[in-house]
């Protein structure tokens, strides 16, 4: 088996004193959708910024294509191959959609690329090409994540990082936005590490999931397999059957113990 494109090892980060995950390893093959799921404040979002080098780890290491890459600057990082799309979506709000763009590839030289992409893009998401020259602090919350997914793509990742994608969305939006995310995958090749709070959705659109619990990993498996689990069922999906909600919460205590 070929070694992942992204290997999270044993890290540990804080904020402060507050110990944010523990001892959290997780791969990320190339060419796959992989997900984290836990409820807020888990520590989904500490992984990805640990990641992307906005958060530095007090143990542990991040290797990328082999290389260790742990506490690098983010623009460096971003320039290896990584792109993170940040929760809350944070685009720059009085630059048009188009500029937005451009700023995704700022570190490129090949002006016919980046123009290449950017028509790329609009082909992917149409609403930003009707609303090119508008600012992007006007865009609706959805059209905002669409840009924000379009401007990470601008810097040609290997890997996109997705914080809460579906977050503030309506059903119809998260169920575009993940298609999207499905397409770029398979027509793209860019490898995914996605955490969410939607675990239906998540568990739906990935090859293999995580389950993050107040900071550390406590189930891991292919999405196919995780999906079928009661627990998951019950805790993440809202399914439940009341003649074994008692077992089942018994199972959870104990195996996340």
């Amino acid at each position: 088996m070929s070694e992942p494109i992204l290997k999270v090892s044993n890290v540990e980060t804080y904020y402060g004193p507050i110990m944010a995950i523990r001892g959290v390893s997780i791969s990320v093959n190339e060419g796959d959708i992989v997900t984290v799921l836990g409820s807020n404040g888990a520590g989904k979002t500490t992984i990805l910024k640990t990641i992307s080098g906005v958060m530095d780890p007090r143990k542990g290491k991040v290797t990328f294509q082999g290389e260790e890459i742990t506490s690098r600057e983010p623009d460096w990082v971003m320039r290896r191959g990584i792109s993170h799309v940040p929760e809350g979506r944070e685009v720059f709000p009085f630059l048009s959609v188009q500029e937005n763009l451009r700023m995704g590839a700022f570190t490129r030289k090949d002006a016919k690329g980046v123009v290449d992409d950017i028509d790329m893009v609009f082909n992917y998401f149409p609403v930003l090409k009707e609303r090119r020259e508008q600012p992007a602090g006007q865009l609706s919350g959805g059209e905002q994540q669409m840009l924000s997914i379009s401007r990470a793509l601008m810097a040609r990742p290997k890997v996109m990082l997705l914080d809460e994608p579906s977050l503030g969305l309506s059903p119809r939006l998260v169920k575009e936005i993940f298609e999207i995310i499905v397409r770029l995958n398979k027509e793209r090749g860019v490898t995914m590490l996605l955490v969410e709070q939607n675990a239906n959705m998540a568990l739906k659109t990935a090859d293999f999931g995580y389950v993050l619990e107040v900071g550390r990993i406590v189930m891991e498996d292919p999405c196919e397999k995780l999906i079928q689990r009661e627990d998951i069922q019950e805790f993440y999906l809202g399914v439940k059957d009341e003649g074994a909600r008692g077992e089942r919460r018994w199972k959870k205590k104990k195996l996340w113990r």
